[in-house]
């Protein structure tokens, strides 16, 4: 059994076997996560930050620390709220509802990111505008027609607040929509908010290559890393200073959460920010797994375990689990494994069983980008005529084209991710002045 790590107060847990396997499998502890108002400016980093008293024993998500520390942010004012499903607090109260049921705040009206205000839509799915039906809202669509707040969308506005949970990943498109949202309420001249919450797979971890701008897009905006271990309050401080949007940018911090958490050692309640993001498991295998969102291989998307493995008809998921082994990776094991996709949302294999591995996290040394390169060499050298790339989707994810080129020309690990640690030094000194936690 090998010993795990554990956060503050923290606790661990044993992954669930995933396949019918006659011996079940041990993985690495699974955690979730959900003060003054801090107006956006450089803060002290992670060596002497002091925004978190150092004895909390809860986390209390920004919602909670916004409703009883810094409701004069909001009082007497028309809010604007983006949000979804994940925006809760401790019991599990919308937002939604909590800011709703404030006399002191006018909740005026709602936007909804990808996958809807509910969290039901299939990815890349159209939004519609609509109306809530607890609260009789508005909701303006921001996965439609636009996926920025017009002047329309904010006429009458006097401060638009966002509370959704992110997953850590570069490749998830709530941070876009931040982004964008705060381009547009910069230039309505009306304050933004951020009611933080927790990176759901720890804020220590920094990994795999940080993004060329030349392939920005909306799973990828700024030179960040597909693992980039902030919060969105951070990394909203981080867009105003860094990336240059003109903001006046508000974040509410957390209480009770530090850096080396991971969500379930949070007490906040897990909810799936997307139908294909089940568990803690699936996030953090996610900055690597995507990457295969780009090749004819599933991620799982119609299984219960999606982003926690991947496979394909062809493939033969014992060798692949051996060719994968032999690489020692650390932090992880590969099982082999066979699935069912049934309705996927991508497509791929509706009810066709399909073979390949499953990601094991067994210590907090796992990296699922390195992980996810190492797969992508070997389950391309044995597709043969069946491997494809879908060009553009996977050099927007892979934030380049040279991982993609580097695979075609046989490249190995050690070599196609030989400029990742400089990448990430660069990126670690440049993000220091906006963490807000230790």
């Amino acid at each position: 059994m090998i010993e795990m790590k554990r956060g503050r107060r923290g606790r661990t847990t044993n992954g669930r076997e995933l396949t019918p396997r006659p011996e079940r499998s041990q993985s690495w502890p699974f955690v979730a996560l959900l003060g003054c108002t801090l107006i956006a400016c450089a803060v002290p980093g992670k060596d002497d930050a002091s925004d978190v008293p150092a004895d909390s024993t809860v986390v209390r998500p920004g919602v909670e620390v916004l409703l009883d520390d810094s409701l004069s942010l909001v009082e007497d004012k028309r809010v604007g709220l983006i949000t979804n499903q994940t925006g809760v607090d401790r019991e599990g109260t919308s937002t939604i509802d909590l800011l709703a049921a404030r006399p002191e705040v006018d909740l005026v009206a709602l936007f909804s990111p990808e996958h809807g205000i509910r969290g039901v839509a299939r990815a890349g799915e159209r939004i519609d505008s609509g109306r809530d039906r607890r609260t009789g809202l508005p909701i303006h669509s921001l996965y439609g027609a636009s996926r920025k707040p017009t002047p329309a969308m904010l006429k009458g506005i006097d401060a638009l607040l966002f509370d959704i949970q992110d997953v850590g990943a570069r490749y998830f498109t709530y941070v876009s929509t931040m982004a964008l949202a705060m381009q547009a309420a910069g230039q309505a001249h009306i304050p933004f908010v951020v009611l933080d919450r927790p990176n759901p797979i720890g804020g220590e971890a920094v990994q795999g290559n940080v993004l060329d701008t030349t392939y920005a897009s909306f799973v990828g905006m700024y030179p960040e890393p597909m693992r980039h271990g902030m919060t969105v309050g951070e990394l909203a401080k981080m867009t105003r200073s860094v990336w240059g949007v003109d903001v006046d940018l508000h974040v509410i911090p957390m209480s009770g959460w530090h850096r080396d958490m991971l969500f379930d050692q949070t007490g906040l309640p897990w909810v799936p920010p997307s139908p294909n993001m089940p568990s803690l498991e699936s996030a953090l295998d996610y900055p690597g797994t995507c990457l295969f969102e780009g090749t004819p291989l599933s991620v799982g998307r119609g299984t219960d375990r999606a982003f926690q493995w991947i496979g394909a008809p062809w493939l033969d998921g014992d060798e692949l689990a051996r060719r994968l082994q032999g690489l020692h990776l650390e932090g992880v094991r590969f099982e082999p494994v066979s699935f069912t996709p049934r309705h996927p949302g991508d497509g791929k294999f509706d009810g066709v069983e399909v073979h390949g591995v499953r990601f094991v996290p067994t210590s907090s040394t796992f990296d699922p980008t390195r992980a996810a390169v190492a797969a992508l060499v070997e389950t391309r050298r044995m597709s043969g005529s069946h491997w494809t790339w879908n060009v553009s989707h996977f050099d927007e994810l892979a934030g380049t084209d040279a991982l993609r080129l580097g695979i075609e020309r046989g490249e190995d690990v050690e070599t196609l991710t030989a400029s990742w640690d400089a990448e990430l030094a660069r990126f670690r000194a440049l993000r220091r002045p906006y963490l807000l936690y230790r």
